[in-house]
């Protein structure tokens, strides 16, 4: 039996014969018999990866970068912020989105007012922390510990020293924009609360605008900042706390994680 000849002309499909001399038709797809196309798509591809050796090699060393970010660090006196909170752990690995407001007074102050969706207050007076749940009427208070490095919350309120107190790598697994960086932050302190801390700053103003830190228990807290303003000079009526009348007051040495 003579064998149907397939053909490879630029065309839509093609014939062939099958045991019972019935027509079945072949899809063909002349773009890859274009060999124009084929060295379009070949150029592209080293393209894209030159363009990605190129964002590797304008990373400023990392040096430089850490030193930049202290600089920045140490020129914020204070900040206010809207946040937006998200907490994904526990033991039915829940995740909760909170939304409030944020004071930061160096070193040690803190004002967290969580709005939405449930009223709660944190207070620092740099050295005692108050946790105010209106919903309970209780608030918990504890003492500030004198390591800044020891949770992610003195970090921000703290005077820190990034190359002293942490070991700092570029955050590798997470995608960077030509706007933003990301660093990662592993505490080099012993009773640390946490893993570490990934540090997202603006690359222009390296202001810090996210902050994401992971438990020993791997729950990640993160933290969004948006309409940030820096050294502003709060009142210091913001960060003190008189529990109102009919509250439970509770001591405890938790601190805000």
């Amino acid at each position: 039996m003579a064998h149907s000849k397939i053909s490879y002309r630029r065309e839509d499909c093609t014939k062939t014969k099958t045991s019972s001399g019935r027509g079945v038709k072949r899809i063909t797809f002349p773009f890859f018999h274009n060999n124009q196309i084929y060295w379009y798509l070949v150029a592209a591809l080293v393209l894209l990866a030159v363009q990605n050796l190129k964002g590797e090699e304008q990373r400023a060393p990392l040096e430089e970068l850490v030193a930049e970010l202290q600089i920045k660090y140490d020129s914020v006196n204070d900040f206010s912020a809207d946040f937006e909170h998200t907490y994904a752990g526990g033991l039915l690995r829940t995740i909760v989105t909170e939304r409030g407001t944020v004071q930061i007074k160096k070193p040690g102050k803190m004002r967290w007012d969580y709005q939405f969706p449930e009223k709660k207050l944190f207070i620092s007076d740099g050295a005692t922390l108050y946790s105010y749940l209106p919903a309970d009427r209780q608030v918990i208070v504890g003492n500030i510990p004198s390591n800044d490095s020891t949770t992610p919350a003195l970090f921000l309120a703290g005077r820190a020293r990034f190359s002293e107190s942490f070991n700092v790598s570029y955050a590798d697994g997470e995608k960077e924009t030509s706007l933003t960086l990301t660093l990662q932050l592993t505490p080099k302190a012993a009773n640390a609360d946490y893993k570490n801390i990934l540090l997202t700053v603006d690359r222009n103003s390296m202001s810090i605008i996210k902050i994401r830190s992971t438990d020993f228990q791997d729950a990640v807290s993160t933290f969004i900042f948006s309409s940030l303003k820096e050294n502003v000079g709060p009142p210091e009526s913001l960060f003190t706390f008189e529990p109102p009348t009919g509250t439970e007051v509770i001591s405890s040495n938790r601190i805000l994680q």
